[in-house]
């Protein structure tokens, strides 16, 4: 239907052409070429063996240079017994067509055989061209078998424990990113195939293999995993061919590298800007090497690993063999912390004491937090941060220290929060939503708490007494976050109340009330074409006591509570009155006046008109 629909809009589009009268559905030629669209492709292609496509764009250069050579292959494929019929697609009109055959660039050359598309990734000369579609149009030619692993529930186990390294894909048939990832993920498959040692690459459909998707709690898809001797861990690499290998051929490797000089120990201690984790240990056949090699996968995507067999290292570090090493180069190091953090490797120790030691030691006292490390080493709360110009580069690092060692004085008196000094230019959006940007001081602190709330101190001369007043007030409860707030409206007697910041908590928290909860954005158009449907709504219930539809700008507004987390727009939240922490999010329903009334009937505490009236 939807073809048909496409190809009247088509049509449409071709009434501006001399030939007015003409019907898409007739397949005309050009130099030898057939033109195919939405209209005419499926009725064209259906009794044809063989079929050479090619995808184009009008405005496309490399197409353009490639069309005299195209024309060639044409007149050579109609000499052929029998001859075989040479296609081209303008890509950006036939949009069905181009997403059917995921045509993500041009030109895209595609094989078909039988009505199933074949890729052509070879060079684009007549000759190569012309022989692929030769071997294809054989009546004997058999689709190569795809390098792709299919795993079921009865070989699973048997593949992946037995495997060094496979990556798992889990998916579901119906899923468009799926769909989107299989040609590259196929290709993947085929380069690291020929890897020596290969690596393997699997996939799972998830909607027939119920029992593994849930052993392996897949919830969202595609969920790819990388399995090491059956033990899985995330995959966080690419999407797309060359990314998916470079990736795995890098997690192929053992997650720890091997230094072998003290030189290079102590250019990481000079001019490292992150904690420096070196394993010494005897040689390769050290259990406790073995075990630290494995622990060190755990964590590789966070932090970087090394070990060394060497003495002039072990002498250097004041240890010997058998120990983990942990410490921080030299710009962070201070009088109040240990220079180095040993653990003691035994042939008994577990990979979880490894993985506490590395993760308790990551930080300094005051580390440095900037955009490039601040999910990976900053995301614990409370967060004390201290905003100035940080720059830890040879002209500036004196005063840079100057400001982080009163920072030090009160940090060390607080182990149970993180300390950090950032540049102000770095945050200078979180400093405005601070409400600091214009202070006037050039060293603002706040301090980041659990449930995105947030504090500022009040701009004063920075000292470490100040620092310490600050601190501890927070500590003793007596500060207000930081709501970053429209200001509250005059009046709020429509249909859909209006939210800010400010009232967050006394509307949308408010224990007497259910509350259905919009976040929108002034620019987002699902939000508009959702705005009547959601005022309707608002009607429909305005006889409800206890029932409450509301909206809020989350672009101009924070949301205090992060159980209400707000990650595209629009997003709704239903709030019942007895469960405000665990709010049910609308998904997957379409967003009308039924579904809207299903989700809000489904989870509502107290309504006073019974469901057969509705």
């Amino acid at each position: 239907e939807s073809v048909a629909k496409e190809a009247e809009e088509d049509s449409d589009d071709d009434d501006d052409d001399e030939d007015d009268d003409e019907d898409d559905t007739e397949v005309k030629e050009e130099n030898g070429v057939l033109i195919l669209n939405d209209a005419n492709f499926d009725t064209f292609t259906a009794d044809k063996d063989t079929v050479l496509l090619e995808f184009y764009a009008p405005w496309c250069g490399h197409c353009k240079q490639f069309a005299p050579e195209y024309e060639k292959i044409a007149k050579t494929l109609q000499e052929n017994d029998p001859p075989i019929p040479v296609a081209k697609i303008d890509a950006t009109a036939a949009t069905s067509l181009a997403s059917r055959f995921d045509v993500s660039g041009y030109p895209t050359l595609k094989i078909l055989k039988k009505g199933q598309p074949v890729d052509y990734d070879g060079s684009r000369t007549e000759d190569a061209i012309v022989a692929k579609v030769k071997e294809v149009s054989d009546p004997n030619w058999t689709p190569p078998p795809e390098a792709t692993l299919v795993l079921t529930q009865d070989n699973f186990d048997n593949v992946v424990n037995d495997a060094d390294i496979i990556l798992v894909e889990f998916y579901a048939p119906w899923c468009g990113h799926c769909k989107r990832l299989a040609p590259e993920y196929e290709k993947a498959a085929q380069e690291l195939s020929q890897r020596t040692p290969p690596i393997p690459v699997a996939k799972v459909d998830a909607t027939a293999e119920t029992e593994l998707a849930k052993r392996f709690d897949v919830s969202g898809y595609p969920t790819l995993k990388i399995f090491r001797k059956g033990k899985p861990y995330d995959y966080n690499g690419p999407r797309e061919k060359y990314g998916i290998v470079d990736y795995m051929i890098e997690q192929a490797g053992p997650p720890s590298k091997q230094i072998q000089a003290a030189k290079q120990v102590q250019e990481f201690l000079k001019d490292g800007d992150d904690v420096i984790i070196i394993g010494i240990f005897g040689g390769e056949d050290d259990k406790a090497y073995q075990l630290y090699q494995e622990a060190a996968n755990g964590l590789r995507e966070d932090y970087k690993f090394h070990h060394t067999f060497s003495n002039e290292i072990a002498k250097l570090l004041k240890t010997s063999p058998g120990k983990l090493v942990v410490m921080q180069p030299e710009k962070f190091q201070s009088k109040h912390e240990a220079k180095m953090h040993v653990l003691d490797l035994k042939d008994s120790t577990d990979g979880s004491e490894i993985k506490e030691h590395v993760l308790k030691h990551a930080l300094p006292l005051v580390g440095h937090r900037k955009p490039s490390n601040d999910a990976k080493r900053f995301s614990k709360r409370p967060l004390v941060v201290v905003y100035y110009s940080v720059d830890f580069s040879f002209d500036y690092r004196v005063a840079t220290q100057y400001w982080r060692g009163k920072v030090l004085e009160v940090a060390k008196d607080f182990p149970e929060y993180v300390f950090a000094v950032s540049d102000e230019e770095d945050y200078s959006s979180e400093i405005k939503d601070l409400g600091l940007l214009e202070s006037g001081e050039d060293v603002n602190v706040a301090i980041l708490d659990e449930g995105g709330k947030k504090y500022a101190m009040e701009p004063e001369e920075f000292d470490s007494d100040v620092l310490r007043q600050f601190v501890m007030a927070f500590k003793k409860g007596k500060l207000k976050p930081i709501v970053k707030s429209q200001p509250v409206p005059k009046t709020n007697k429509g249909p859909v109340k209006v939210v800010v910041g400010k009232t967050f908590d006394a509307i949308v928290m408010d224990p007497k009330n259910d509350v259905l909860i919009e976040f929108y954005a002034p620019w987002c158009g699902h939000c508009k074409k959702l705005e009547p449907v959601y005022t309707e709504l608002g009607r429909k219930y305005k006889s409800e006591k206890h029932l409450v539809i509301a909206k809020m700008d989350a672009t101009a507004n924070d949301v205090p509570s992060d159980r209400y987390k707000v990650e595209g727009f629009p997003t709704i939240y239903f709030a019942p009155r007895d469960k405000k922490n665990n709010p049910i999010k609308f998904e997957g329903g379409d967003r009308d006046l039924e579904h809207l009334s299903k989700f809000i009937e489904e989870h509502a505490t107290k309504l006073s008109r019974t469901k057969e009236e509705l």
